[in-house]
């Protein structure tokens, strides 16, 4: 599918529909998940130009849900008033549709095929705490090079990046072996079955899956015994047995998703430390809150926030209660403030006919669809007040990507030099000293899979789409999610075409007949992704079904394994 893009002209679209997002926020039980990262000086810096950093992700939200981008439904009137205060990025874009690896190139600032975060499977992102994938130890996060500088760094709020490699205490993918020095947080994500009440999410995407691989795999070692004692074929012993192990995982793996999902995944860790588990979702957002208020109040330097939409829709979470403590610690002029989105929202989740994942405003498409605008341009703000001018619009391509460079550069640090970088510094745009992005080419993946490529002022291309179930519902209902291959995505040769400037809901595709420079546009594109595929190089595959599978000897446990459990207030008492 090819898309063009010419001058997006996004400040004169309107029209959005949408989801109340706002704060202090109505969503009823819908949370969102935020990641905040904060990275202050552990000292005091004699070079007042180095800022504190206040950076908030959050997870599921949708362009369409916030105010200053078009919601005229449901105010969002703190989250208005720093792109008030700020600049207000129109064309920001996450450099996956989902999560896990949305998330590794917002901290690596390279695509994630790059570190193996991304899926060759149907599984596009870490299903367990158990599991052996995760952001790989050689990655150098922006957080690691901000506290070589001097900088405090923390992460409160969703991890989902994995845990251990090996052993259930090595925490080699935790976020104290990539630069931070202080967590508090889920390491995982915020299913349905934390909940309690809602539809499994998670087993109902794998338990059909474990179950074949079960099966098949019990069939083959079935086969390989009767054929090594009839004689039949030369086989070893140890294939089998390795093979037999194999088939036990997977059949752990399918039991545990019936009713030990919540139990397994749904923990909150304070660095190395399990507080509690199964977290009690009554006073996890007022906790981890609680955690990033203390940090600032202590520690000024740098905190990152990952928060899922419906801790958002919680009545005690509120970013102007970080924003006012900012404002109290007299840390406002010298503090730069991000809010972004790690995706677009989730179209597929809904209770009966209630919307609950987020709303993308007029673009097609949502979270899991690598390609269509819906999935990936997300809300970015940007506030530093006397450095960065206030009520900016800036409708040039960004990316999550780009916040790994900015934040480095002013934090006085070098960015690696030894591995291919994809962000690109904002603050030439944030400041107007430049008018146009240094992204001529963004490659955009469904997993390991290109289904889209963007030109600036020219046009881009889409190669693959999903296929809609219902056909004319813009998702993917009857899947959960919508795939990056297989029978559920149709390929275009030649690709899809879209002028977003002028059809920003891609609904026109153009063609020979209607663009005259169509085939230039394709051919200049097509270079553009042989180029791209030259600096990639093999690397392990972080969410392969080897590492992706739940490894009980992986299993963060408070407690003896497998009788896991503890609360941190029990405990205190």
């Amino acid at each position: 599918m090819t898309r063009a893009i010419s001058h997006p002209l996004l400040s004169q679209i309107n029209g959005f529909r949408h989801l109340p997002h706002h704060c202090p926020s109505s969503l009823g039980r819908y949370l969102n998940i935020w990641l905040i990262l904060c990275l202050f000086p552990r000292t005091c810096v004699s070079n007042p130009s180095k800022p504190n950093f206040l950076l908030i992700l959050a997870d599921d939200l949708g362009i369409g849900d916030v105010g200053c981008y078009g919601n005229d439904t449901i105010r969002t009137p703190n989250i208005d008033s720093l792109a008030k205060d700020g600049v207000r990025l129109t064309q920001h874009i996450a450099a996956a549709a989902v999560c896990t690896p949305s998330r590794a190139a917002f901290l690596t600032g390279r695509y994630p095929i790059r570190s193996g975060m991304a899926s060759s499977t149907q599984q596009q992102a870490l299903f367990w705490n158990g599991g052996s994938g995760g952001l790989p130890p050689n990655e150098t996060t922006f957080a690691r090079i901000l506290y070589q500088q001097g900088y405090s760094t923390a992460l409160v709020g969703k991890w989902h990046m994995g845990v251990n490699c090996n052993t259930r205490h090595d925490h080699c993918h935790h976020p104290l072996n990539h630069g931070f020095d202080y967590f508090y947080g889920m390491p995982f994500t915020l299913l349905n079955e934390c909940q309690g009440s809602d539809d499994p999410e998670l087993a109902k995407s794998l338990q059909d899956t474990y179950w074949f691989y079960t099966q098949m795999i019990t069939l083959a070692v079935f086969t390989l015994v009767i054929g090594k004692l009839a004689n039949l074929f030369p086989v070893k012993w140890k294939i089998i047995i390795c093979l037999a192990i194999c088939g036990l995982l997977h059949f752990i793996s399918w039991f545990s998703s019936y009713g030990f999902t919540k139990h397994w995944n749904c923990i909150l860790m304070r660095n190395h430390d399990i507080t509690e588990q199964p977290m009690n979702l009554q006073k996890t957002t007022s906790n981890m809150l609680k955690e990033a208020i203390t940090f600032i109040e202590r520690t000024p330097q740098v905190l990152v926030m990952h928060i899922h939409v419906q801790v958002l829709a919680s009545e005690s979470w509120s970013p102007c209660r970080l924003l006012d403590v900012i404002d109290k610690e007299d840390l406002k002029n010298t503090t730069f403030i991000y809010f972004a989105s790690d995706h677009g929202g989730f179209l597929e989740a809904h209770r009966g006919n209630s919307q609950l994942g987020g709303w993308n405003g007029i673009y097609k498409g949502g979270k899991g669809m690598g390609g269509w605008e819906g999935g990936i341009r997300v809300p970015g703000i940007v506030r530093w007040p006397g450095v960065l001018p206030a009520g900016t619009v800036i409708d040039e391509p960004t990316s999550l990507m780009d916040i790994y460079p900015t934040v480095v550069q002013l934090a006085g640090g070098k960015v690696p030099q030894d591995r291919v970088m994809d962000g690109h510094t904002l603050l030439p745009l944030l400041q107007g000293t430049e008018q146009h992005s240094r992204h001529e080419f963004l490659f955009h993946y469904c997993g390991v899979f290109l289904h889209a490529v963007r030109w600036h002022q020219k046009d881009s291309d889409h190669y693959a789409t999903p296929v809609f179930q219902p056909e004319a519902s813009g998702a993917c209902f009857r899947r959960g999610i919508c795939p990056c291959f297989g029978d559920g995505v149709t390929h275009h040769d030649p690709p899809l075409l879209f002028n977003l400037s002028q059809d920003p809901s891609e609904a026109n595709p153009l063609s020979a007949d209607t663009a005259p420079v169509f085939d230039a546009v394709v051919r200049r594109i097509r270079r553009a992704v042989e180029e791209h595929r030259k600096t990639l190089t093999p690397v392990p595959q972080q969410l392969s079904p080897h590492n992706n599978i739940w490894k009980p000897w992986l299993q963060p446990c408070c407690g003896t394994f497998p009788f896991c459990g503890c609360h941190e207030e029990n405990n205190k008492v």
